[in-house]
């Protein structure tokens, strides 16, 4: 069988391993050059269908034993991304919007420890509960949840302007028994456009690689400002992932 995450040399051992045990933990229903399907029965209720398309087109789904036979799948069935999806489809199950997965390369991981950034950065506490309100409170409700940046999370830097709390990032481990820790970004609205996204999500993943994580960047396909400023901060795209949506009928 081929290795569907030989896709990404570029990345980390903790990346590629993570995606190879979340598709291909399980037995292989069916594999091509292009598409793998496996099924796997310790998948959670809220993934219990999951699809990964890795950036250089190659397609992994899992699914659990009972979702395969909910929708018909069989182990000597010709498969490929589109009966799948016809499949899941016709049985009503639906998946939630694709999110753009991104990481650094191994190459730019090192450019970033080596870097000295510039600008008035640091680590939030507790300590700043009254400057992170003042940032909330500044910024819109849309925006406070599409970031989902908060001052009690694993870690939380903050970009400043003339000792204003401008531009915040805040991590949180992805999954418990990963190395991998996901990320959010909120800058005012008036402050946009000037670098602090670009350097405060720079202070905060080398952090998290002085604390042994990868970080972690994910958006939805269509947020093109998220897109441009994950490519701004030196990541490379992985991949687009799916998962059941929550609402999917059963």
């Amino acid at each position: 069988m081929t290795n569907p995450v030989r896709s990404a040399p570029v990345f980390s051992q903790t990346i590629t391993d993570f995606w190879r045990e979340q598709f291909l933990n399980g037995d292989v229903l069916y594999s091509d050059e292009s598409f793998t399907v496996a099924i796997n029965p310790a998948l959670d209720e809220d993934s219990r269908v999951m699809v990964l398309e890795t950036s250089d087109g190659r397609v992994m789904a899992v699914l659990t034993p009972e979702l395969a036979d909910q929708i018909g799948l069989s182990p000597k069935q010709s498969l490929s991304e589109s009966i799948l999806r016809q499949k899941l489809n016709e049985a009503g199950v639906t998946l939630h919007g694709a999110d753009y997965l991104f990481y650094f390369s191994k190459t730019d991981k090192n450019v970033l420890l080596q870097e000295n950034l510039e600008g008035d950065l640091r680590r939030l506490t507790v300590q700043d509960e009254t400057v992170f309100s003042e940032f909330a409170s500044s910024a819109s409700e849309q925006d406070l949840d599409d970031a989902y940046v908060e001052l009690d999370h694993w870690a939380v830097f903050g970009s400043f302007e003339q000792n204003r709390l401008v531009s915040a990032t805040s991590m949180y481990p992805w999954e418990e028994d990963a190395q991998i820790a996901d990320l959010g970004v909120l800058t005012l609205t008036s402050f946009r456009g000037k670098g602090h996204a670009r350097k405060v999500v720079r202070s905060i993943c080398k952090y998290a690689y002085g604390q042994g994580y990868e970080p972690q960047y994910r958006c939805q396909l269509d947020n093109h400002t998220s897109t441009a400023l994950a490519k701004a901060v030196g990541f490379t795209l992985f991949g687009k992932w799916e998962v059941i949506s929550p609402d999917c009928m059963e």
